[in-house]
């Protein structure tokens, strides 16, 4: 039997507000862009170099999109841990379109405010397939991206 691992793991800031949608079978679902930046030295010019991917993060826990709703913004500095996948779809055109997304869904998915967002004072948490409880925190607001 061979073994796979389908998992991911990021920090970064959160790139517009989120994005709150109710399915037709009422449960809420969260999805937001999410960027991470590499920092580098040139060896040629020595000159600070600086590149920013960004991420479709789309959430279904529903505990987790509760917390995304109640105190995450532009901003927000994130650690996720979810897992990777394509969806492929046809355009007006009938042009096949293709897009990654991270995924939290699993009970072993998780989230962690480390900075900024609507936390008005209260302590940043963590949260993983539904439960909550407190974390250490971290914050380094110069390297956001925007």
């Amino acid at each position: 039997m061979a073994f796979t691992l389908n998992e991911v793991r990021l920090i970064g800031n959160v790139g517009v507000d989120p994005d709150i949608r109710t399915t037709k079978d009422g449960k809420k679902v969260a999805s937001f862009t999410l960027a991470t930046s590499d920092v580098w030295r040139d060896k040629a010019t020595g000159e600070l170099k600086k590149r920013t991917e960004w991420h479709k993060i789309v959430v279904f826990i529903p505990a987790l999109v509760g917390k995304i709703e109640e105190k995450v913004i532009k901003g927000t500095r994130l650690f996720l841990s979810g897992s990777l996948q394509t969806r492929k779809w046809q355009d007006q055109s009938s042009i096949d379109k293709y897009v990654t997304e991270v995924l939290l869904q699993s009970p072993d998915s998780k989230m962690i405010i480390l900075s900024g967002g609507n936390n008005h004072g209260e302590q940043d948490e963590e949260s993983n397939g539904g439960s909550d409880y407190d974390a250490t925190t971290g914050s380094d607001d110069d390297d956001i991206p925007f």
